[in-house]
């Protein structure tokens, strides 16, 4: 294996699996996350000759796999599956896996672009303006759809809609 090969073998082990986790807030789905991840590391090592700064490896990837994302719902192999019924259970802890289910099926709601900014925004935790950049919009613009995005994800995840007591994290 060359140096250019042993490079990007050490850099998709570090950091593949981080980026998988974002891809899956975004889309919902492991077996898709994997996929786009798999899509955006291809197009990295063909590219990787010609990347100088390796440092910004991270945002060339997520650029990469930002794009992606509505590209390939655009080809129709996405699915939104709900998942429904009476919820009058007592609600669980505020880390178990149920309310993390929730929180996930309510953010796949979530319109696709106020979607990868709260995943970028708040996942990330990467600024405004470096989320407007990898977005290809304004910071007001990232600022706006981070607000109506929360204002969504409160909506869906208010007591009569998921269950979930109010005041309980």
């Amino acid at each position: 294996m060359g140096d250019r090969d042993a490079a990007f073998a050490e850099y998709f082990a570090a950091r593949s699996d981080a980026m998988r986790g974002t891809v899956y807030l975004l889309c919902g789905g492991w077996h898709r996350a994997e996929d786009l991840v798999q899509t955006a590391f291809t197009e990295l090592y063909l590219a990787w000759s010609r990347v100088s700064r390796h440092e910004v490896l991270d945002a060339y990837v997520r650029q990469i796999l930002i794009r992606t994302f509505p590209d390939e719902r655009r080809r129709g192999w996405w699915r939104r599956e709900r998942v429904g019924g009476d919820d009058t259970e007592r609600p669980a802890p505020p880390d178990s896996p149920e309310n993390q289910l929730v929180m996930l099926q309510a953010l796949a709601a979530v319109p696709p672009h106020q979607r990868a900014v709260l995943v970028l925004r708040y996942w990330e935790d990467l600024s405004v303006e470096a989320t407007a950049a990898l977005l290809d919009c304004s910071p007001g613009s990232v600022k706006s759809q981070a607000s109506r995005g929360l204002d969504m994800l409160r909506g869906l995840l208010s007591p009569t809609h998921s269950g979930i007591e109010k005041g309980r994290r």
